[in-house]
């Protein structure tokens, strides 16, 4: 089940504003830069760069993911691994806001967001 209109409106504001102030500066951006999306009851935060062979095209590497269990009333929180899937975040898998859950992916103590 999707996140309704509201939820998912302070989702975008809140992680919207987390992107911005950890973005790069603008003559860096062509090169990396980060942007996020609101799918059904999950954040995921990415970073995008051009492809090594076709500097024209973008690519997205995921950085960080929250999905919001609605019976529980918790966010799960995952990390990519190089497998390229979806790993729970052991240090703390369940977070129960999203502000918790941008605060673990800006302190990233252990390197498993930003490496």
């Amino acid at each position: 089940m999707a996140l309704n209109d509201v939820d998912r409106k302070r989702a975008e504001k809140l992680v919207g504003a987390f992107i911005e102030k950890l973005r790069p500066p603008p003559h860096i951006r062509p090169e990396l830069d980060l942007g996020f999306r609101v799918e059904g009851q999950s954040v995921e935060i990415f970073e995008i760069r051009p492809v090594w062979q076709a500097p024209e095209q973008k690519m997205e590497h995921a950085v960080a993911k929250a999905t919001f269990v609605k019976t529980q009333q918790v966010w799960k929180v995952y990390w990519q691994r190089a497998d390229l899937k979806w790993h729970s975040y052991p240090p703390a898998p369940e977070v129960d806001s999203l502000e918790e859950f941008l605060s673990l992916v800006e302190k990233d103590e252990h390197a498993c967001f930003f490496g």
